[in-house]
């Protein structure tokens, strides 16, 4: 079977949010062959380079997500006009102008998408038109009409450059070259391993060839921009009409695609209420390497029994501010103990939280001596994974009795499972994924409650026994539900099921254009080398490309 693996920000490049569940489902499918078209996040990715890419993976196709090349050639009258008749249908379904029901709407987005796509393949590219001033005009003839949402009405010129600009971006895949009888035509599934912008190449792919789509969301795309759309980040009009067009393009990804697969039942209650079919939704958790936790966990008398570890990416949606009031609360009641905290920050929004936290730390413990000549020691640590306290992620995690996670904001808690491959004992608070992970096998409380936070922790530290129960419990139960075995296994089963229900159905012709017969065998989807069919002899072979458009 040939896959079209569709990535954004991610595999195959260093570094990327997906990158390593896709690595390690490339090489568990060996019996497949993959064909990767990568979105690119940003210019830091093209320094960073790609990941070692294994054999199966036949050819690696990748486009800049802030633009998918020049602007091209301008449109012509006929085209320009076609361009503002469908990109305003669009932006009307966005507005929820005009009568209809829901469905009607979603309808309306999606034939106007197509559409776009259509004009985008007969013209070469829309990139110059999605940032013209022809789209400006569209947008706000959309949000003066009446009927559109009130925030639209009061959108200012910066608002609507804004907003396109960023529909500019989200619509870029429209004018890629990766829909032709060489490219994502010839794939037998698609597998988009998010929604929004990495997805629309599959639907694309579906409407113009008929490719199956498969979605897998371990973080839900939808809800990703909603929280990055703050009420400081954006005004009022711009997160009303980005927020409702990620909304149409989300329900459209959710209907079309053949089988969508969350990473956890918080993920697919979203994707629910976006308008998914439950008969089509297959929950499949990440898959994780458990054998580089396998020392830590089967060691647990490691750790040190006054230590609090936390573990992840600094910033501001972890709640680090209340994990250290929490741990003024647990100095309290334990005086020796200790927190250490291992992340790497997330960009200059980061950096800045993890200034405060560090401020932070020194005003609610300062440098406690033994003696007038002694150096003084604070009890909370922060620290990377690599530095000499902790050489390894395990090693991270073998540090202390108790792994705390404080989130506000949690899709699916990776941090969270490795903590209990490695037989930690964990606190947690009670947001995203968490409950569905834990399972009973660690102590939750609220979100934004240093004092519960506390409490909870304090109850672990003075109970070794407990610990050690749970921590046992959540080694096994992360062994039975977490494992790369297990996700390759459901994914190697999903893609035979999409196959034997849509199969792609391709009419080779020879050089006068017949129809020739016999062309594509059944033992042609079978690995191995089989006789050519004597029709067939002479015709050029299919293109193994290795890696194109490399750095």
């Amino acid at each position: 079977m040939r896959i079209g693996l569709l990535t954004e920000g991610g595999y195959p490049y260093v570094g990327g949010d997906t990158g390593l569940w896709c690595d390690r489902l490339v090489r568990g499918l060996g019996q497949h062959e993959f064909d990767v078209y990568a979105l690119k996040s940003g210019r830091q990715q093209e320094d960073d380079g790609w990941v070692p890419i294994p054999p199966q993976v036949r050819r690696v196709r990748t486009a800049r997500l802030w633009t998918a090349g020049d602007d091209g050639a301008p449109l012509g009258r006929r085209a320009r006009r076609r361009f503002t008749e469908h990109y305003g249908e669009l932006l009307g379904a966005v507005c929820g102008l005009g009568e209809g029901s829901a469905a009607e709407l979603a309808d309306r987005f999606g034939n106007a998408l197509y559409s776009l796509a259509e004009l985008a393949r007969d013209t070469g590219t829309l990139t110059g038109a999605l940032r013209s001033d022809h789209a400006v005009t569209a947008l706000e003839r959309a949000c003066r009409a009446p009927g559109a949402p009130r925030a639209a009405h009061e959108a200012r010129v910066p608002d609507l450059l804004a907003v396109t600009d960023h529909l500019a971006r989200a619509l870029g895949p429209l004018s890629l070259d990766w829909y032709g009888e060489d490219a994502l035509a010839a794939v037998d599934l698609c597998h988009a391993t998010s929604g929004g912008p990495a997805a629309l190449p599959g639907l694309l792919a579906r409407h113009f060839s008929g490719v199956p789509l498969l979605v897998t969301e371990y973080g839900v795309q939808l809800r990703a921009h909603y929280l990055a759309l703050g009420p400081d980040s954006a005004a009022p009009a711009v997160r009303s009409l980005l927020a409702a067009f990620h909304g149409r393009l989300a329900a459209e990804v959710y209907r079309r695609a053949e089988i969508l697969t969350p990473g956890s039942s918080h993920a697919r209650r979203w994707q629910e209420r976006c308008g998914a079919d439950r008969a089509r939704i297959r929950t499949v958790h990440p898959g994780m390497d458990a054998d580089r936790f396998a020392e830590v966990g089967e060691a647990p008398d490691r750790a040190d029994a006054d230590t609090l570890v936390w573990v992840g990416r600094i910033e501001p949606g972890r709640d680090l501010v209340s994990l250290l009031h929490a741990f003024a609360e647990v100095r309290k009641e334990e005086p020796h103990a200790r927190l250490r905290i291992v992340g790497v920050p997330v960009g200059a929004e980061g950096e800045a939280y993890l200034a405060q936290c560090r401020a932070l730390a020194a005003q609610l413990f300062p440098d406690e001596a033994e003696g007038l000549h002694a150096v003084g020691d604070n009890p909370v640590s922060f620290t990377e994974v690599g530095a000499p306290e902790a050489p390894t992620l395990p090693d991270a995690y073998a540090a202390g009795a108790v792994v705390v996670l404080s989130s506000v904001v949690e899709g699916f808690p990776v941090s969270l499972a490795e903590a209990m491959f490695c037989g930690r004992a964990t606190v947690s608070t009670d947001v995203g994924a968490v409950v569905e992970v834990i399972g009973g096998t660690g102590l939750v409380v609220p979100p934004r409650n240093p004092r519960a936070l506390a409490e909870a922790c304090v109850a672990l530290l003075r109970d070794p026994e407990r610990r050690a129960r749970l921590g046992a419990a959540a080694r096994a139960r992360a062994l039975e539900l977490f494992g790369v075995e297990q996700n390759i296994a459901a994914f190697h089963g999903i893609y035979l099921e999409i196959m034997s229900h849509c199969p792609v159905r391709r009419v080779a012709v020879d050089e006068a254009g017949e129809p020739l017969p016999f062309a594509d065998p059944a033992e042609a989807h079978v690995p191995g080398h089989w006789t050519v069919p004597t029709l067939l002899r002479g015709s050029p072979e299919p293109v193994r490309a290795g890696a194109e458009g490399a750095r």
